[in-house]
C-alpha cells in the first residue's frame, strides 16, 4: 500500500495538519480523495502494485461511494467500472 500512495498527497483534509490518504487493514482498503482523478489514479496504482506481487483486486467487491460532488465519472479497473454506492460498511462498523 506505501508504494501505491507514495507518489503524492491526495487525501482528505483529517486536521489542520494532517491528511488521511487511505485506511487498511488485512485485505481490506478503503482509498480517499479528493477529486476523481485523484481517486482513478490511486486505483490505477494500487491495482498496478498488488499485480505486481500477484495479487488479484475482486471488482465485484469493490465500490466507490461519493461525497459532496457533482461528478460522475466511473472509477476503473482493467477498463471495468466500479459499482457506485450510497453507503457500505468497513471493518464490520455502519
Amino acid at each position: 500500500m506505501k508504494t501505491s500512495t507514495s507518489e503524492g498527497k491526495h487525501g482528505i483534509q483529517w486536521t489542520s495538519r494532517m491528511q488521511l490518504d487511505d485506511l487498511d487493514f488485512a485485505d481490506d482498503l478503503a482509498l480517499l480523495s479528493q477529486t476523481q482523478q485523484q481517486m482513478q489514479e490511486k486505483t490505477n496504482s494500487v491495482a498496478a502494485a498488488s499485480a505486481a506481487v500477484g495479487l488479484n483486486i475482486h471488482k465485484g467487491k469493490s465500490n466507490v461511494l461519493r461525497y459532496n460532488t457533482t461528478c460522475t465519472d466511473p472509477i476503473t479497473i482493467d477498463g471495468e467500472d466500479l459499482e457506485d454506492v450510497k453507503t457500505f460498511t468497513y471493518l464490520g462498523s455502519t
